[in-house]
């Protein structure tokens, strides 16, 4: 079925990758165009595919790379905090402004 609007199943995308594997690059995109689909979603599958395939030790992060993410959280977090209690203190003081100038507005008026 090589319409754009094809589903393709795992075992097809494989089998896909398998297929043009082999292909120099003006044969991988005459093959995508005949299936309907781009050459960057075929791309895609075959490091999807790799991917799938590397050990578990390979595709998980270093010691040293989870230190840096949560260091760089932590700041995240801390930074967020800080805006946060500046953003309620500026509500706070927009407030208290508000009703100095509504009081002191009225006693005018009287």
């Amino acid at each position: 079925m090589p319409a754009r609007g094809r589903a393709w199943t795992a075992a097809a995308r494989l089998q896909a990758v398998i297929t043009t594997a082999a292909m120099a690059e003006a044969g991988k995109s005459a093959w995508c165009r005949e299936q309907g689909i781009y050459p960057a979603e075929l791309e895609k599958w075959c490091a999807s595919a790799a991917g799938a395939l590397c050990d578990p030790q390979d595709a998980r992060a270093s010691p040293q790379a989870t230190r840096k993410d949560k260091v760089r959280i932590k700041e995240l977090e801390r930074e967020l905090l800080r805006k946060d209690r500046a953003l309620a203190e500026t509500a706070a003081l927009l407030v208290l402004s508000k009703k100095v100038t509504a009081i002191f507005n009225r006693s005018e008026d009287a």
